[in-house]
């Protein structure tokens, strides 16, 4: 499926995003890694590295003039990730969407369920992700990124 199938389907909104609006959403992500790192649980630090990566998605999806309508927006936002930056990324979104289901468990049904490793390995990932979208960025919507 495209986007604009998605959108179709009323699964995407259109949406025009700023300089601006990018800037702030790289400044959460930068936010959210520093604070993933610090000394809190694993479960904690797997939400805040969750959330990190989920504003790089939306960064994605702004960027190509959609957001994700309000029925199962984070599923959409994540899954969006391969339409956008091609099909070898689909085992990213896979991996997204397995942390979005734990993230969803340690947050609302228990403690405990994410491990120390569990944690690291998100917030490393989403250093990866995000100079892939940096880079994706300039290569396709380079004036996102110029500020004045």
């Amino acid at each position: 499926m495209t986007l604009q199938q998605w959108a179709d389907n009323g699964w995407l909104e259109p949406h025009v995003t700023s300089p601006e609006e990018i800037a702030n959403l790289l400044a959460i992500v930068d936010r959210d890694l520093a604070d993933a790192g610090g000394g809190i649980s694993p479960d904690w630090r797997l939400g805040i590295a969750y959330n990190a990566a989920l504003k790089l998605c939306t960064i994605l999806l702004y960027a190509e003039g959609y957001r994700a309508a309000r029925t199962l927006q984070h599923y959409r936002t994540i899954q969006a990730l391969p339409l956008i930056l091609g099909p070898e990324h689909r085992a990213d979104a896979d991996y997204l969407d397995a942390c979005r289901k734990k993230r969803n468990i340690v947050e609302y049904d228990y403690v405990g369920g994410a491990t120390e490793d569990e944690a690291s390995e998100l917030a490393s990932y989403v250093l990866e992700l995000r100079e892939k979208v940096l880079a994706w960025l300039k290569e396709n919507h380079p004036p996102l990124l110029n500020l004045k």
